[in-house]
């Protein structure tokens, strides 16, 4: 037994675990007609038409929204959080983008992704040498964007929400902490976008836990008997430590070190 056996299920006989197996594959299956219902949900979903002329800067120099799409019909927006101050991307963020797709995948389904954050587009292109990484990075420093987006949330400049709760909501679920700017671990988020012709509509945003599915280093490890290892899982046990804080950036960790 490994160290873990004390928060390890019961052992049974192979006709035990295939008869318990099979009840869980009742709730997956469930689950994932659930999931299909809430898929076609979110494509019924209204759209925004964007009025505002947004204007990024990437490795090519200056681009607008619409030049975002590299000329495909959609555009998925990762927004990392990469304050100016910062020398580095947030941890979280970092994560989710090492587990994004093979881009030429999106491609062939007409949808280009980027990642946009407020730093200098100059700290961009250092940290994703070091990451990495191939995904087009776009700075939206000096622009409304990531206001607008409810992802660096400052009243001042406009953002009154997050997750589309209000600073007093959020104060009233002692979860006020997420107007205190640009943080890493607490403000990852995704936004898409559909144009006809030039015309760019804003059809999807999630924020916090709502882009977790993209995180496939979670859904791997939520097949596992230890999980996540992160201390709200249930069952208890698993973990001693408050959850995320294990995450580092790729080439921080201790086991890479060895």
């Amino acid at each position: 037994m490994t160290r873990n056996g004390d928060v390890l299920p019961k052992s049974v006989t192979r006709e035990e675990w295939l008869a318990a197996r099979k009840e869980l594959l009742d709730k997956e299956k469930e689950f994932s007609r659930a999931r299909d219902a809430l898929n076609a949900d979110r494509r019924k979903l209204p759209m925004v038409m964007i009025g505002k002329n947004y204007i990024f800067e990437g490795a090519g120099g200056k681009a607008t929204l619409l030049d975002l799409f590299e000329g495909r019909s959609q555009l998925i927006i990762r927004h990392f959080m990469f304050d100016p101050d910062w020398d580095e991307g947030c941890p979280s963020c970092s994560f989710s983008t090492d587990n994004t797709p093979h881009l030429s995948h999106l491609h062939a389904r007409d949808t280009t992704l980027v990642l946009v954050s407020r730093a200098r587009v100059t700290k961009l292109e250092a940290y994703k040498r070091r990451m990495g990484w191939n995904i087009p990075w776009y700075s939206s420093y000096n622009s409304d964007f990531n206001y607008d987006f409810g992802v660096t949330i400052d009243e001042r400049c406009g953002s009154e929400m997050y997750n589309f709760k209000t600073k007093k909501e959020h104060e009233e679920a002692g979860t006020g902490y997420y107007f205190n700017g640009e943080q890493p671990f607490e403000l990852p988020g995704v936004s898409c976008f559909i144009r006809d012709d030039d015309r760019i509509y804003h059809t999807y945003s999630a924020y916090g836990r709502g882009d977790e599915l993209l995180d496939t280093t979670y859904m791997y490890l939520d097949l596992t008997v230890l999980g996540r290892q992160e201390n709200w899982e249930q069952p208890p046990g698993r973990s001693d430590g408050p959850p995320m804080w294990w995450i580092r950036r790729h080439d921080e960790y201790d086991s890479n070190k060895k």
